[in-house]
């Protein structure tokens, strides 16, 4: 981790952070050595260290709350869709525009190759740097970004291609600006649009699934999330400032909303729980991305084995059966 991003991290995992900024230190210092001595002093000290991390991790992300699921999700050096896109695709070419207004850098869609199947790819760019994040305003879409995806997704329709979604956002932009281009009516025609389209949709939420922000290119077949992600009808601060006045009060937010991955899966919103390294995604990139490409691999091609018909079917009968709710006599 770069020195920034070690400023970004979650509280509980600065602990953390520090051991492993010593232990980085030292091993510097063990290349230096001029003496066996001194190297045979430099490694036990590093071998102690690793075992405090060990420990450290194993009392961190052995007991992690659903808040703090929720900083792990937004976590500075998590793997991004660009990421996914980079890694797990090739030959991706991306489609720009919304054939309206202008194109939206916070959603990324376009052709691309997995594992030798075409389809259409897309998700909600957040950004690595400060300047790309101000550029693609943190995930948050205009209604132009959801007109362009859903655009790119009938073209996926004509060809008969898959579509692979990735989720990653706090929200849609709820800007004046967004408002005034129909920011509401766009989300609402890309729920409506997505729900129909008659091929196989899977949608992998990788971070944050906030709110519409996430509905808008989150509609399908099958719904996977990753293990330290959350999906939300609205972020915890936003729910605490709206229940208690009070946005610091998000921790106890997150746990009312049921916003974990656990969750989602017993209230039959998501399918499958994708799971991460020890310690989150950002721990182990390249393992996550071969877990990310056995799921998404497993799905695609049990949705591709079914008949259209068969496919609009099951799709309608798992929106009808999302969720879980009490009847009460008036």
């Amino acid at each position: 981790m770069s020195g920034v991003d070690r400023l970004n991290v979650p509280e509980f995992e600065r602990p953390i952070v520090e051991l492993e900024m010593k232990i980085e230190g030292r091993r510097m210092d063990l290349a230096d050595a001029s003496s066996d001595e001194d190297r045979k002093s430099i490694q036990s000290e590093i071998d102690e260290l690793e075992k405090d991390v060990k420990k450290h991790l194993d009392s961190v992300f052995g007991n992690l709350d659903p808040w703090d699921r929720v900083q792990l999700s937004r976590h500075p050096n998590r793997p991004l869709a660009t990421d996914y896109i980079a890694t797990l695709f090739d030959d991706f070419q991306e489609l720009q525009g919304d054939g309206n207004f202008k194109d939206d850098p916070a959603i990324v869609t376009g052709f691309a190759t997995f594992e030798g199947i075409k389809c259409m790819v897309m998700g909600h760019r957040k950004g690595r740097t400060l300047q790309e994040r101000l550029r693609c305003n943190f995930g948050c879409a205009h209604p132009e970004g959801y007109r362009k995806a859903l655009r790119k997704m009938k073209i996926a329709q004509k060809f008969k291609l898959p579509i692979i979604s990735f989720i990653n956002t706090p929200g849609a932009y709820p800007g004046i600006e967004a408002e005034e281009r129909g920011q509401s009516q766009a989300i609402a025609e890309a729920i409506r649009e997505m729900s129909g389209l008659r091929v196989p949709i899977i949608t992998l939420t990788i971070g944050e699934g906030g709110s519409g922000g996430a509905l808008g290119i989150g509609v399908g077949d099958r719904y996977l999330i990753m293990e330290n992600a959350y999906y939300s009808v609205i972020s915890p601060e936003g729910c605490a400032a709206i229940l208690w006045h009070d946005a610091k009060k998000a921790a106890d937010a997150a746990r009312v909303l049921r916003l974990t991955p656990n969750d989602l899966l017993e209230l039959g919103i998501m399918d499958e729980i994708v799971p991460e390294p020890y310690g989150g995604a950002h721990r182990d990139p390249r393992r996550t991305y071969d877990t990310v490409r056995t799921h998404l691999l497993k799905h695609l091609k049990e949705l591709m084995a079914l008949e259209t018909d068969e496919l609009m079917e099951k799709r309608y009968q798992k929106l009808r059966g999302m969720g879980k709710y009490i009847e009460v006599a008036a």
